[in-house]
């Protein structure tokens, strides 16, 4: 899963990014509400983590503006600003979630989740898909009862070509979801990916269509 934080306390920014980092989440930062409205209208993400009072552009502003844009990615006001009138103007403005600080990581974590689960279409935490079922609390997956390692890109890959199932991904599109901003991925890293995933599954679970990316069908 693929966050952007923007967070202008250097220390909660820090200890955010590795706590998600060590969970196994990819990462971006922005320091300002300017910075962070610009990777978010240029990058793809799967959750934003959103303060309210930043530099620059606050957070009610960066909200409109990413609605007025029609970008849809969930989005979880975490902010000092804990008094009814500012939840509920928050929410009203396009926040998918609000959480107040203080806050514990775990609470986060767990409403992070259950936003992705609803990109996934997905009400619970197990994903079933032909003979392959994906526990997304442990992040297991099984194929015909059998536990099969993926490896954390292998895992976020698929779980992203299952996030849009019967329609094509471009390697464009895999590469903003995979790694950060920050991130050189080489040439091949996708095809060696995909590779790795065909093999451990099976083949015909990912098709891939030149000049148009990957699908699977369901």
């Amino acid at each position: 899963m693929k966050l952007l934080i923007v967070e202008d306390d250097k220390n909660l920014k820090n200890l955010l990014k590795k706590n998600f980092l060590e969970a196994g989440f990819i990462v971006d930062i922005a320091f300002d509400g300017e910075e962070g409205e610009y990777l978010a209208i240029t990058n793809s993400y799967d959750i934003i983590i959103l303060d309210w009072m930043l530099p620059i552009k606050n957070g009610i502003e960066i909200l409109k503006n990413l609605r007025n844009k029609n970008i849809l990615t969930p989005i979880i006001m975490l902010t000092a600003k804990g008094e009814l009138k500012d939840k509920v103007l928050g929410l009203k403005n396009g926040a998918d979630d609000y959480l107040t600080k203080p806050f514990s990581f775990e609470e986060l974590q767990a409403r992070i989740e259950a936003l992705y689960r609803r990109t996934l279409k997905n009400a619970s935490n197990i994903i079933n898909l032909k003979n392959i079922t994906i526990d997304l609390d442990i992040k297991q997956l099984t194929m015909d009862e059998k536990i099969i390692s993926l490896s954390q890109k292998e895992y976020e890959l698929l779980l992203f070509l299952i996030k849009y199932k019967n329609s094509f991904v471009s390697k464009n599109m895999i590469e903003n979801e995979l790694w950060n901003s920050e991130e050189f991925i080489s040439s091949n890293v996708i095809e060696v990916t995909i590779h790795n995933l065909r093999k451990k599954l099976y083949k015909e679970l990912i098709k891939n269509f030149r000049g148009l990316g990957y699908k699977i069908e369901v």
